[in-house]
């Protein structure tokens, strides 16, 4: 009888910790699937630029809580953009195989839920902006949070090809914000932030698109190579190129950056056109992934060498 009991203890207990552990991780994803709603992978490259706009801004200098405050609205603002991004694409989000495993394509969160945590994680951003940082940082989050879901989400991706290029100027505010978040102002330097990344959007995002080519064309998002074909997007690729390599050398002859900047934009810039020329002339999926890799790293190092630039140029 004893024996008896004490395997019914033994099995209760047993069932109480798997219950407890069950719930642990139930807890667990879910909070995992809000955190994926933001697309983190996406956020740590605007954030990266928003931190060189404030290094930039400060030469190299910036109080600890107020990088802080910064990027950590910048996340909730961009992660906000982002969520509300995933609710208005839901109807097309599961026909693409890069973007099924979402989390309302796969019903780990229901759309509206998404939706009030997206608006819920835009309006904390735009507080925490105007509370710890600076108004104008907060006008400017919230003309990108506005521009990102109303102007190219909502508008631009699904009735032109050229989406990418009129929308991507969302993605150039972050070094706006966090320049304004250390000065308060916007001057020429913060403005030349602002169109390298518009200039390197379009070669960026549709060396994606060609990759993506056909399921974009299934989902029936008219982006440039579904609606123009592969050659006429890769001969854009080139020029967006070329002109993000003549935006990135005007500021020497403004006298805004000095040597150290000229060096590492030719640096990054010359080979980034010739892997352009590369794509244009033989837009194999090696060469196109090869783009779409450096053009990520082109943009971390290239704010990583204006940073430098601007420290070195205090001294």
């Amino acid at each position: 009888m004893r024996r008896h009991k004490a395997e019914v203890a033994a099995s209760v207990a047993a069932a109480k910790l798997g219950t407890a552990d069950a719930t642990r991780s139930s807890v667990g994803q879910a909070l995992w699937a809000y955190v994926a709603l933001t697309k983190p992978n996406i956020i740590v490259l605007l954030l990266v630029t928003t931190l060189a706009g404030m290094l930039a801004a400060g030469r190299g200098t910036a109080s600890p809580w107020l990088v802080l405050a910064t990027l950590g609205a910048g996340y909730l603002c961009a992660g906000g953009a982002s969520t509300i991004n995933s609710y208005l694409d839901r109807d097309i989000d599961p026909l693409m195989e890069r973007t099924r495993r979402r989390p309302i394509p796969s019903r780990r969160i229901g759309a509206r839920r998404a939706l009030w945590f997206g608006l819920a994680l835009g309006a904390t951003s735009i507080a925490i902006f105007a509370l710890f940082v600076n108004v104008l940082s907060a006008v400017l989050a919230g003309v990108a949070f506005a521009y990102y879901v109303l102007g190219y989400t909502w508008y631009l991706k699904r009735r032109t090809p050229q989406n990418i290029v009129i929308g991507g100027a969302a993605g150039a505010f972050p070094p706006l914000i966090g320049w304004t978040a250390v000065t308060g102002s916007l001057e020429p330097a913060s403005a030349f932030l602002f169109l390298v990344i518009f200039f390197w959007t379009p070669p960026h995002a549709w060396a994606l698109a060609l990759l993506v080519k056909d399921e974009y064309g299934k989902a029936r998002v008219p982006m440039l190579p579904v609606v123009m074909g592969v050659r006429e997007t890769t001969w854009q690729m080139l020029l967006y190129s070329v002109s993000l390599l003549g935006v990135t050398l005007l500021p020497v002859a403004l006298g805004l950056f000095g040597p150290l900047y000229l060096a590492g934009s030719l640096a990054l810039g010359v080979p980034f056109l010739a892997l352009a020329v590369r794509v244009h002339r033989n837009p194999d999926l090696r060469l196109t992934r090869q783009m779409y890799k450096f053009s990520t790293l082109y943009l971390a190092l290239f704010f990583l060498v204006l940073v430098l630039d601007r420290v070195f140029c205090a001294l």
